[in-house]
């Protein structure tokens, strides 16, 4: 069956907000539901089989074998469904998301992929139905676009999921706060009235902002070869120095005086030359450069994060301000907040 909507389509985005808004006369009321940390997926089922889209339009299909399989059996009719694909990992007070078990998927060996598809099997969370039958659902509102994925979803079996919504900005707060100790990005705010619009940031995405001193341990040059692309930050624990992330986002200028007041501290050799290092490949960009100049431990900066994964940044961080008054030594791991431990299993039911 031919989709009632040209495919692929590309996901609805989200503007960054800084706090859960309440509804007013113009937006004409907010749907609030979480904001799942994982891949953007979108579905398409044409009765038979399942394809899955990315956020860049990259196929996904091949990586989530189980995923394809249960949708096949389960989805009660053709229909294009957006959400997230996830990995849920043991917690201490249940699950958790785990961001690095899902990247891991992304592997090119066919047989690497089974393995980790039963280790590690993923779960895809619906929040928007685009089209169901032979009847294209973009014009149509939220609200209704809502109403008719519940329709759908009602008889769908675990690993596949419908998100929570709620329209009481009180309840989106709680879940802003509580919902982070089980791994989630934050909370999406979506208009009701509001038609879906594929590429266009029509939503508003509330994630958490923190701040931390860090040391700046490198630089990368930016991929045009001129001036500073990004700064590998770490923090010490127990005495060591640890690469927790990095920031980048300079403007053109900055990238260029960057390198002139980074240079009284790059590490050199016996014979004057930059000390290089090595940094860890991307699934996603496996053939990107990774090398980066090192530099003496010995500036420290302010950053804005969202949150960590692991011992790690989870995404890159903002630069707010150089803090020459910071002893780097005294940068470690007891700064950063840590949120208290939520179940999954509570998020998803």
């Amino acid at each position: 069956m031919r989709s009632p909507i040209d495919l692929p389509v590309s996901p609805m985005l989200a503007k960054a907000v800084p706090t859960v808004p309440a509804a007013d006369s113009v937006t004409g009321g907010l749907s609030f539901e979480p904001k799942w940390d994982g891949f953007r997926a979108i579905i398409s089922f044409d009765g038979e089989d399942v394809e899955i889209g990315s956020r860049g339009s990259k196929p996904l299909t091949r990586y989530f074998p189980e995923l394809t399989e249960v949708l096949a059996h389960s989805l009660p009719s053709p229909c294009v469904i957006d959400g997230e694909i996830i990995v849920r990992r043991p917690s201490g007070a249940g699950e958790r998301l785990d961001w690095e078990a899902l990247s891991q998927r992304i592997h090119p060996a066919e047989s690497r992929i089974r393995l980790l598809s039963q280790q590690t099997p993923a779960s895809f969370v619906a929040f928007d139905l685009l089209a169901v039958g032979d009847e294209g659902l973009l014009d149509h509102p939220f609200s209704e676009r809502r109403a008719r994925l519940e329709s759908l979803a009602a008889t769908l079996p675990a690993p596949l999921h419908l998100t929570q919504v709620t329209t009481d900005v009180e309840t989106a707060r709680r879940w802003l706060v509580e919902f982070e100790g089980a791994g989630l990005d934050g909370v999406v705010a979506k208009p009701l009235a509001a038609t879906y619009q594929p590429g266009k940031r029509t939503m508003l995405k509330i994630k958490h902002h923190r701040e931390a001193d860090v040391v700046v341990i490198g630089y990368r040059m930016h991929k045009s070869g001129t001036g500073v692309g990004s700064l590998l930050l770490g923090l010490y624990d127990d005495g060591q120095l640890r690469g927790v992330g990095g920031s980048s986002a300079f403007s053109d200028a900055r990238r260029l005086e960057l390198i002139d007041e980074l240079a009284p501290y790059v590490l050199r050799d016996p014979d004057g030359a930059a000390v290089t290092g090595e940094g860890d490949r991307s699934r996603f960009a496996s053939n990107k450069d990774v090398s980066f100049v090192r530099l003496e431990p010995r500036l420290v900066m302010q950053v804005r994060y969202d949150q960590m994964e692991g011992s790690r940044f989870r995404h890159t961080v903002q630069f707010e301000r150089w803090r020459p008054d910071r002893d780097p030594v005294s940068c470690t791991f007891e700064q950063l907040e840590v949120p208290a431990d939520y179940d999954l299993d509570e998020v998803l039911r």
